[in-house]
């Protein structure tokens, strides 16, 4: 169940959204009036998205949704009766992931929560794409220049220095630039070559 925080200034709109937002199926964890009190709900109950109206006590929605972004994986959607060009370039910018403009419609919002929901799956898979192909970069550039060691060190050729980091490797259950790393470091206990 997708969780949602409300934050909205007008005590009776964000009655009306937590209401439909409940019925709609969402667990709304938490609902509050004020931006820096979004911010604080959101880092402690972690839900899946938050609505923030734009002009809000304490910090207005965009300062708000700036720093959720920065500090949590959540989506938001910016809720406002301003459609202003420069409104939403800065809710864009502050990594809002979807605008509504009151009075929104129903079916409107349960749309853009889902697609909220949708990019930020996205962004998180793009950016679990992208640290593993640094790390296997990185773990080629430490292999790589491990062998170069074994190469130079011990006059091996380059098939076997791999092998040779390879075999350590499995013997030992560790990842072969955990074993390069060793090389590299001069800790590595290489059986045979010491």
């Amino acid at each position: 169940m997708t969780r949602i925080v409300v934050a909205e200034d007008e005590s009776l709109i964000r009655l009306d959204l937590v209401e439909l937002l409940s019925s709609e199926g969402y667990d709304v964890v938490g609902a509050c009036g004020r931006g820096d009190e979004a911010v604080r709900l959101v880092v402690e109950l972690r839900p899946d998205l938050a609505l923030l109206d734009v002009m809000m006590p304490g910090l207005d929605g965009i300062e708000a949704a700036r720093q959720i972004t920065e500090n949590a994986d959540v989506a938001v959607i910016m809720l406002t009766a301003f459609s202003q060009r420069e409104l939403i370039d800065a809710a864009s910018d502050a990594g809002a992931m979807g605008y509504l403009v009151k009075p929104y419609q129903r079916d409107d919002l349960v749309p853009a929560i889902e697609l909220a929901i949708a990019r930020r799956r996205e962004l998180a898979d793009l950016t679990e794409s992208l640290e593993s192909a640094q790390r296997r970069l990185r773990d080629r550039a430490l292999i790589d220049r491990a062998k170069g060691v074994l190469l130079d060190r011990y006059g091996m050729s380059e098939a076997d220095a791999f092998r040779f980091l390879q075999r350590n490797a499995m013997s030992n259950r560790r990842r072969m630039a955990e074993v390069a790393l060793e090389v590299l470091d001069g800790t590595a206990e290489l059986e045979g070559l010491n």
